[in-house]
């Protein structure tokens, strides 16, 4: 049997809200990072699991703000001046003096910070009672890890960026048996596609059952 060849049709070089999919665990996270520029103190702190979609709603952010993205471990508060900040990961060793510094400046007027972290800002620890009462004011949104509607969509899309076109049972069987995490799909539909070229194979259920007994973490 002759190979089909499938050509990528490549990914979207920066994360959009158009790409953003929607479901029951992350649309109330959505609205509140699109109200920006109206958020309380000009901050906004995005909490959830990893792969529940944090960073692609934060770049799709940074990208449409024009923000800068600062490193949390060696944050170049130069470069804050006067721009609009992301930070991702901020609960993961951010120093308090740099956040404290970072909340004020957003505070200002036309100023904006977002933080994504896997714990509320009310947890973080530090020994700065002027941040521990900033801390427990952050305003939160909180996303969930990913339902079954927005993990069929990125299904779809990865496929469709792979120009791949599954039968429609290859969804619920993923589905049921899959990881709620975003990276994890990804995984998957490359494992497919790699899978599928190699042996001269289209994207079946079998073919999926082959590759999550393979070693993919399963629910």
């Amino acid at each position: 049997m002759a190979r089909q060849l499938r050509l990528s049709l490549g990914r979207q070089s920066l994360p959009s809200f158009d790409d953003f999919v929607r479901g029951p665990s992350n649309t109330e996270a959505f609205e509140a990072v699109r109200r920006w520029p109206n958020w309380p103190g000009g901050c906004l702190t995005l909490v959830g699991p990893k792969g529940a979609g944090k960073t692609h709603l934060a770049k799709a952010w940074a990208e449409t703000a024009g923000a800068v993205t600062i490193d949390r471990a060696a944050p170049d508060l130069t470069s804050a001046m006067g721009r609009h900040v992301l930070i991702e990961d901020a609960d993961q060793g951010l120093p308090s003096e740099s956040l404290f510094h970072l909340i004020n400046l957003a505070g200002r007027e036309g100023g904006g910070l977002l933080l994504t972290a896997r714990t509320l800002p009310a947890s973080w620890p530090t020994a700065l009672p002027d941040l521990r009462s900033r801390l427990n004011a952050l305003p939160v949104a909180e996303i969930s890890p990913p339902d079954d509607q927005v993990l069929e969509g990125v299904l779809r899309r990865f496929f469709r960026e792979r120009n791949i076109r599954p039968p429609e049972a290859v969804y619920p069987y993923l589905l049921a048996r899959m990881s709620r995490s975003i990276p994890d799909a990804e995984e998957i539909v490359r494992r497919l596609d790699e899978a599928g070229d190699e042996g001269f194979r289209p994207v079946t259920r079998v073919l999926a059952r082959q590759i999550l007994e393979a070693g993919l973490p399963l629910d």
